[in-house]
Order: structure tokens, then sequence, then C-alpha cells
């Protein structure tokens, strides 16, 4: 008997009159607006202009998710063009199966676009988006939990996931995978922002640390699961993606370091001419105007003291 352990929301959808609020979809979204929002003040941050980040991010999210979805489908094609499949279903996102691997690599396609239109570099955005990114997943990941899918193998721990009866899957407690997932998100955005105060990522090298992070999370994480998925050499397919982009992003910190060592002075050209310009002297020397002891050309005003005007003796009456 469990004495403790997490329950699965009954539905993934929620109506709102005749407007479905799907959960999966609700996360998804919610993740996508933090990574921008603080992706934002990175970039701002880093010297760029406030608005660059979402309008490169109008790119990069639609080509995410197409990106996210093919993988998924092309990767798990049996569950919709096998037998007795409906291949419709590869279309209805809603339902869950975003493959990561896809949504990074053809949402930095899209990224690249949106990057090349404003004329900055692709490495330095990604880089203020990094740790954005890594929250976004760890929000997203709640997504299946509403779906009640992506979860480990059974276990009696106390937090334990209740999965109830229904199509392709056994009613059970499970480890609740989506649950480590997420944590081990938040400590890896976390962690690119340490290492990136601490030693001045650039040139992609703050993204790359994300992706070599969540490749070492993925991996045990992955090992867990005991949803259906391709084998190769006792190993699913992918904990081998996640092997080799693993070390393609260590290769990448370490040839970026060499080549392109500290971080980019200017992320967003022209964007230092847009700060407005203080004419007032203390601006340029960093003194604040507001300290009444700072030198000032004004002349102070003196305070005038009325003094007593000395009597004068009257005049003698003759």
């Amino acid at each position: 008997m469990e004495l403790a352990f997490i329950p699965s929301p009954s539905t993934g959808v929620l109506h709102l009159g005749p407007i479905p609020l799907r959960g999966y979809a609700f996360c998804i979204i919610i993740g996508v607006f933090v990574a921008v929002w603080y992706g934002n003040k990175r970039w701002v941050a880093r010297g760029g202009r406030p608005g660059t980040v979402a309008d490169i991010a109008v790119w990069a999210v639609p080509f995410g998710l197409v990106g996210g979805r093919l993988y998924h489908v092309i990767t798990d094609y049996q569950l919709y063009f096998g037998e007795g499949e409906d291949w419709v279903g590869a279309f209805k996102i809603w339902e869950g199966g975003l493959g990561i691997w896809g949504a990074v690599a053809l949402g930095a396609v899209g990224a690249w676009i949106g990057c090349r239109r404003r004329g900055i570099p692709l490495p330095a955005w990604a880089d203020a988006l990094a740790p954005g990114l890594a929250f976004a997943q760890a929000i997203g990941r709640w997504g299946n939990w509403f779906n009640q899918e992506l979860y480990g193998r059974p276990t009696d721990v106390p937090w334990a996931l209740k999965i109830s009866e229904g199509p392709n899957r056994i009613a059970g407690t499970y480890h609740p995978t989506f649950l480590y997932e997420s944590l081990w998100c938040l400590g890896a955005g976390f962690l690119i922002i340490w290492a990136d105060r601490r030693f001045k990522l650039g040139h992609g090298r703050a993204f790359a640390l994300y992706v070599a992070t969540y490749c070492v999370g993925r991996f045990w994480i992955e090992y867990m699961r005991v949803d259906e998925a391709h084998h190769i050499l006792g190993l699913r397919l992918n904990d081998w993606t996640a092997g080799g982009v693993f070390l393609l992003a260590v290769a990448y910190m370490v040839i970026s370091a060499k080549l392109s060592p500290g971080r980019e002075e200017i992320v967003e050209p022209g964007a230092q001419d847009d700060a407005p310009v203080s004419l007032d002297k203390s601006s340029a020397t960093g003194e604040s105007s507001d300290d009444p002891a700072a030198p000032t050309d004004e002349p102070r005003a003196e305070s005038v003291v009325a003094e007593p005007v000395a009597s004068q003796p009257e005049p003698k009456k003759a």
C-alpha cells in the first residue's frame, strides 16, 4: 500500500465554454514566455536593444515546434503509421510529443534567420537565451504530467507518480521522470547563470553549457523511462543522441574558448547609439549631481543674514 504519491490529473483539458484549455499547450506557452522575458533581460544587460530577443523568437519558436514534432513523429513513427493507427494523429501536437533534439536543431535555424535579418551574431543571442531556455523546459515538462506520459519504472517511493488506466498505459505508481527532468533543468539554468557571471562566457559557450548539462541529465533520466522506444545496442535512441550531442557541445566550448576567448563587447551594432546622452558633467565623471558636496559651475547662493544697522546719533537741536 502506497503511503504517499503524486496524483495525476483526471483530465488534461479544461473547457472555458466552448474553448478547450489543454494543460500541455499551456505549459509550453508559459515556458516560451519565461524564456523570452528572461532572455530579453540578459540581452539588454549585455548591451542589446529591448525587444530584439522577442523579434528573433518569432522565427525560432515556430521552427522549434515544427522541428520538435518532426523528431518525435520520425523516431516514434509506429504510433502514427503503424498497423491500426491513424496518421492524422501526427498533427495533434496538443496530445503531447515534442522531441527536444529536433526543437533545438530547427529552432536554431529559425533563430539564425532572425539574427541574420537583424544583423546580430547568433551565438550572442543564444547565450542570452540559454538559462531561460532551461527554465522553459522545466515548465514545459509539466505538460507531460497533464498527459500522464513519459514516466519511469514502477516504484513505491513516497514521490511516486500515480498513473491511471488508459490507452497504452497500465495503472500503477511509477518514477516521475517528468519531475526529475524539470528539477534538473532548473538546476541547469542556475548553473549557467553562475558560470556566465563567474567566467564571462561568450561566443555561444553559455548555450553550449546548457546543451551539455541537459544531455547529462537526459541520459540518466531517459534510461529510467519505460515507454516504447527504439533501442540500439541495449540503449534507447535518445540516450545515444544525448551522448553524441554532449560530446559536440563540449568540443565546441573547448574550441571556441581557444579561437574566441572572452566575451563579445558589442552584441547588437548601433544599440549603444540609442542610449540617451546626458549633458550633465556629473554623468560623464560618474559623480552624483545630487551630492551637495559635488563641485558645480553655478555659484552657490550664499545665505544672507540681515545685520542690524547701527543707529546714527540724532542731530542736536539748536
